[in-house]
C-alpha cells in the first residue's frame, strides 16, 4: 500500500477556482474520509487524485511517485463509483476480472483473484449472475470486489452508498470496515454524510468552499470542533448553535434571554463580544432525563415551552423554544410531553462550545 500527499492543490475552470490550496498527508494503510456538503469541491479533489480531473497547481504523490501528469491506469488505483458502473451484459465474475483481462492477465490469474475477493465480498454464490439480477447492495459488492482484484495502493470511493436506502447504507458501512481491516488498505471515501465518515474513518477531513476547516479523528472533531461551520455539520442531531453577546459574566440573547458564561471561556472573551453559543442535544436535556443528569457538573435550568417532540422509541427528541429559536434537546427514558408545555431544560454548561461571531473560530484555548 502506499501514502498519499496532496500539497498546494488547486483546481480552477476557467477563473473560477473550486479548490484552494489545499494540504492533506494520508498515511500509509489509513482510512480517510473527505466530507462536507455539495460542492465543497470533495468529489473533484478525489478525482484529481484518480487523474480523472487535471489539476491547476499543486503536486500529487502516491508513495515515492509525483502523479500530476500520469494517466489513471499508471497510478495503481481503483476507484469505486455511486453509480456501481457495471458492464451489464457481463457476469459478476467477468465484471470483476475485467481489469485483469486487458491488462492481459493469464485466466488462470484472473480466477484465482475473483475468486479471492468474492470469498472476501461474499460472493462466492453469485458470480455467474448478472448485474440485473442482483440488489444494489450485491452491485455495490461486485463493485468493490472489481477494485480489490487490481491490488491497488490506494483505493478511492466515491459516495458509493448514497444509492441506497437506509438499512442497506448501514449494511454496506460495516461490509466497507470489515474490507478496510482484512486488505489493510490505504482508503480515501467521499462522502456527503457525516454518519457514514464518523463510522469508517480513522480520520476525517471536513471541506467546505474548496478548502479545508479542519482535519481529525471522529472523537476529535466531533467533542473539539475549531469553528462554527465543522460544530453545525458534525453530529446528529445537528449542535445548537445561537448567537450571543457576553455581558456581566453571561451570555445575552438577542430576545433577553441569558445564560451563565461557561467557566472554560471566562478568561477567552471580553465584555460586550458577539459570539456564537453551541450545545449538543445530548448536553440539553429535560431536567433529570439527561447523559449527565446524575452527575456534578455545571448545569443552568431554565423553564422553556415545548414546540414539538419527535419520539424515537428509547429517547425523545424535544425541540423547544428558547432564546428565541428552537433549540433541540435529547430526552433520555422519555415521559410524554405536550406543544405548549412548560418543561425544565438542563444546560450542561461543561460541554459548552464558544465560537467568534465574526471569525467563527473556536475560542477555546
Amino acid at each position: 500500500m502506499a501514502t498519499v500527499s496532496l500539497k498546494n492543490l488547486v483546481k480552477k475552470y476557467g477563473s473560477l477556482e473550486v479548490v484552494h490550496s489545499i494540504n492533506l498527508e494520508v498515511q500509509d494503510r489509513e482510512f480517510i474520509a473527505l466530507v462536507g456538503p455539495s460542492g465543497c469541491g470533495k468529489s473533484t479533489s478525489l478525482r484529481m487524485i484518480a487523474g480523472l480531473e487535471d489539476i491547476t497547481g499543486g503536486e500529487i504523490r502516491i508513495g515515492d511517485r509525483k502523479v500530476n501528469d500520469l494517466p489513471p491506469r499508471q497510478r495503481n488505483i481503483s476507484m469505486v463509483f455511486q453509480s456501481y458502473a457495471l458492464y451489464p451484459h457481463m457476469s459478476v465474475a467477468e465484471n470483476m476480472g475485467f481489469s485483469l483481462k486487458i491488462a492481459g492477465r493469464s485466466q488462470s490469474e484472473i480466477d484465482a483473484a475473483v475468486a479471492q475477493a468474492a470469498q472476501t465480498l461474499g460472493l462466492e454464490t453469485m458470480l455467474e449472475r448478472r448485474p440485473s439480477q442482483l440488489s444494489g447492495g450485491q452491485r455495490q459488492r461486485v463493485a468493490m470486489g472489481r477494485a480489490i482484484v487490481r491490488d491497488p495502493d490506494v483505493f478511492l470511493f466515491d459516495e458509493p452508498l448514497s444509492n441506497l436506502d437506509a438499512k442497506l447504507r448501514m449494511q454496506m458501512r460495516t461490509e466497507i470496515k470489515k474490507l478496510h481491516a482484512k486488505v489493510q488498505s490505504t482508503v480515501i471515501y467521499v462522502t456527503h454524510d457525516q454518519v457514514e465518515a464518523m463510522t469508517l474513518a480513522d480520520r476525517i477531513v471536513i471541506m467546505r468552499d474548496g478548502h479545508i476547516e479542519q482535519v481529525g479523528a471522529p472523537e476529535e472533531v466531533f467533542q473539539r470542533p475549531e469553528t462554527r461551520f465543522v460544530a453545525g455539520f458534525i453530529g446528529s442531531p445537528t449542535m445548537n448553535l445561537q448567537e450571543a453577546s457576553v455581558d456581566d459574566g453571561k451570555l445575552a440573547f438577542a430576545n433577553g434571554d441569558t445564560l451563565p458564561l461557561p467557566a472554560e471561556f471566562r478568561d477567552a472573551v471580553t465584555a460586550g463580544q458577539k459570539v456564537v453559543f453551541g450545545l449538543r442535544p445530548d448536553d440539553l436535556y429535560p431536567a433529570g432525563h439527561g447523559i449527565h443528569s446524575g452527575e456534578a457538573h455545571d448545569v443552568h435550568t431554565a423553564s422553556v415551552p415545548v414546540s414539538i417532540t419527535e419520539p424515537l422509541g428509547n429517547e425523545t427528541l424535544v425541540f423547544a423554544e428558547f432564546a428565541g429559536e428552537d433549540w433541540i434537546a435529547r430526552m433520555l427514558n422519555p415521559r410524554p410531553l405536550q406543544p405548549g408545555q412548560t418543561v425544565d431544560l438542563s444546560f450542561d454548561l461543561s460541554q459548552a462550545h464558544l465560537f467568534d461571531a465574526e471569525t467563527g473560530k473556536t475560542l477555546r484555548r
